[in-house]
């Protein structure tokens, strides 16, 4: 098991009204997206919150978080929230509900274009 399915059963429980709300596993866990906008996800035990850059420093002041930094560089705007963070439902209810509040201000996305197709003979 890659993600805590028991705390991606608890968000959805946070998240079951939300309109444009999406699942995609990545990162090797669980991404649950709000009109394409990643805005909570589990990797393992953790909570990762998108939180936007302007409530990046807030949140990282908070206790059980720390940056998201998967990939060894830490993503601006992103966090991690341990266990202890969000063990209480409403602790979880809190942070799931600031990532889908901050991704609810983003633009809409532009729908993707799509490639044309070679055929097999101009190859």
């Amino acid at each position: 098991m890659s993600y805590d399915e028991a705390l991606v059963a608890r968000i959805r429980q946070v998240v079951v009204s939300t309109r444009g709300l999406s699942e995609r596993k990545m990162f090797g866990g669980l991404c649950l997206s709000v009109n394409g906008y990643m805005a909570c996800g589990v990797q393992k035990k953790d909570l990762v919150v998108r939180v936007g850059p302007d409530e990046y420093e807030r949140s990282l002041a908070r206790m059980h978080t720390r940056p998201m930094d998967f990939t060894g560089k830490p993503m601006t705007g992103y966090i991690y929230v341990d266990e202890c963070g969000y063990k209480r439902n409403t602790d979880l209810a809190r942070w799931v509900s600031k990532g889908v509040a901050y991704v609810q201000t983003l633009p809409p996305k532009k729908p993707k274009k799509k490639k044309a197709r070679k055929l097999a003979q101009d190859r």
